[in-house]
Order: structure tokens, then sequence, then C-alpha cells
């Protein structure tokens, strides 16, 4: 209708469209004709802020209810070193999500938990993905569900997931999964996880909603063997610390953030030195580095930032046996995500 009063055609990629149209979906007709005019009016095209709108709309409409914290524009995996192997699972299973899986003949992802070493990356992928995908990041904090009166904490999260169902397409984001989930066999809690763990895996199960869900862990002892059956997520990837052609990749990614030009420094070099370092470290011995550097009122050097690693001990020389085996558990039971 808007091409034939107007004489103009819409302009905006195919990608863009659909996904308007997947937000769209839902919503009551005057609601959706004014989005979509809304969108065409100023610049007779469809692009991501057209996007962005209807979503700010959808999470509006839902009431300030606190229990998800919503987020656009979450990031991207060029923020991202290595996980080579689940960026092309997740490139795999993106049109299903995104578009209509009906028409493809299959259902969407239900979801993955990232297992790995503490700030290997697992957060900053769960973030990625939502980017990546151009869709809006939920994240769900367990300690803003649970209440001390009975049954309250259950309901939390019953209207939490109705919350993200409604937000659908989208990702829904669970960081450190096993402190909200951790098995209670003393039953010090009065049985809350347990029923807390009986209503997650239910919806797991149950739901229509194209509701991908990111679990991230850092410690598989606390997790409940029913979260890990197969089924209940589509896969489990391991994130282990990144080798040394990842750190490389790091580093990179790390000075670039903060306007250094890589090829002024021999990241080689601090990639063979930071053995062992995780991404969040690298990213450490960078920002102490440049402090380092202000104190002395130079440049910032790969010198400065060869030292900072040296004073550093990284976690997996710090909790070496846990890491170990953690690493240990992964092997054969888990994808490596690199």
């Amino acid at each position: 209708m808007w091409e034939r009063d107007s004489g103009q055609p819409i302009k905006g990629r195919q990608h863009t469209l659909d996904l308007l149209v997947q937000h769209l979906s839902g919503m009551c007709q005057d609601d959706a004709r004014r989005l979509v005019r809304q969108a065409i009016r100023d610049d007779n095209a469809i692009t991501m802020e057209d996007i962005h709108r209807v979503l700010r709309f959808k999470r509006e409409s839902l009431g300030d209810g606190g229990l998800l914290d919503f987020e656009l524009d979450s990031g991207s995996f060029s923020d991202v070193g290595g996980l080579k192997n689940l960026k092309r699972w997740l490139e795999l299973r993106r049109p299903a999500l995104v578009g209509d899986p009906a028409k493809l003949g299959v259902e969407a992802s239900k979801g993955v938990l990232l297992l790995g070493v503490q700030g290997a990356g697992k957060s900053l992928a769960a973030k990625a993905i939502a980017g990546s995908w151009g869709l809006p990041l939920m994240r769900l904090d367990f300690a803003v569900l649970y209440n001390k009166f009975h049954g309250e904490t259950e309901r939390n999260l019953r209207q939490a997931l109705k919350q993200a169902e409604a937000m659908a397409p989208c990702v829904l984001w669970i960081d450190e999964i096993e402190k909200g989930l951790a098995s209670d066999t003393a039953g010090g809690d009065g049985g809350v996880s347990r029923r807390v763990l009986g209503t997650l895996l239910t919806w797991m199960a149950e739901r229509k909603a194209r509701t991908f869900l990111v679990a991230t862990a850092n410690d598989v002892s606390e997790l409940p063997p029913e979260l890990l059956r197969k089924g209940r997520m589509d896969e489990i990837f391991f994130v282990d610390l990144p080798d040394a052609t990842v750190r490389e990749d790091i580093f990179r990614i790390h000075l670039k953030k903060r306007k250094l030009d890589p090829a002024q420094f021999d990241v080689g070099q601090l990639a063979v030195a930071a053995e062992g370092f995780s991404g969040a470290e690298i990213e450490q011995t960078v920002v102490a580095a440049i402090y380092e550097a202000l104190a002395e009122k130079k440049p910032l050097a790969t010198a400065h930032v060869t030292s900072e690693i040296g004073r550093t001990r990284p976690l997996s020389v710090v909790m070496a046996e846990k890491v170990e085996g953690l690493r240990a558990w992964a092997d054969g039971r888990t994808v490596k995500a690199d």
C-alpha cells in the first residue's frame, strides 16, 4: 500500500524485513500498522533502528516487572576471539530462529550450555549471539527471582519466562546457571531450588516460542544432572583457555578497542608470554599496561604489556587443579567451542 500511494519502492535488506515481520507477530493490528508506518515514513526504508523501535515498544508493553534485563546491540562475534566451532554451529541454526522454521522444514533450536574456564569468553559469546542475530538479549538473574515467601520464587520464574516468550524471537541468557540451580540434597532451602529446577525443565521441554536459551556455567559439579541430559539443550560446548593464535586475536581486539594500532605491537610475542591466560586476563594486562605507560608519560609499547603479563598469575596457575579437573570432565562429554 505504501509503495502504491507514494510511488516509491521500500528500501532495506530482506533479512531486516524478515526480522520486522517476526517481531510484529502477535501484536494487535493497530499497533503493528502504526509501527510499520513509523518504520518507513521518514526514510522510506526498513532499518535495524526500526527493529529496535519495535522491540522497545514490546518491552515497554510488558510493564516494569524488573525480572529480566533487556539489551539491544549487545555485541558481535568480531569482539570475540576464537570459538570457531561454536560460531559455525550458530550460523547454521540462525535461519530457523530469525526466519520461518516451518518453511525450512526444521524446528528452531532450543539453546546451548556454555561450560568452561572463568574469563574464557562465555558471557561475551552469549551477548554476541543476540547481537549477531539481531535479536534482543533478555538476561535472567536468579538472585532477583528468589523470595522468602513460599511459592513466590517459582511464580517469579514463570513470569520471567513468559516475558521472554513475549519478546520472541529473542535470546534468553542465564549466567552462571549453577548458582541458581545448584542441587540442594540437604533441603536447606526448603526445596525451593528443586522446584525452580522443575519449573525451568518443564518450560525447556514444552515451550513453543522461539526463545533461544544460552546458559553459562563455570562449575560442572554444581549442575543438576537433569539439566545436562541430552535433549534439554541442543548442545553443550566447552570453552577452554585460548591457544596462541586466538590469544593474538584477543590482543588485537583489546588494542583496537582502546584505539591503539595492533601493528605497532609484537602480538606474537605477547601471545607466547600470555600462555595459560584467559581472554579476561589478557584484557586486564592491556588495561594495567596502559596505566603504567601513562604514569611514565610514554606511549604504550609491547614492553609495558609484557611486564604486566610477568606480574600476573593467571587462574590456570592459581586454580590449576580445578581447571584440569574441568577439562578432564569435558573431554568426551562436550563439544569444543574452538
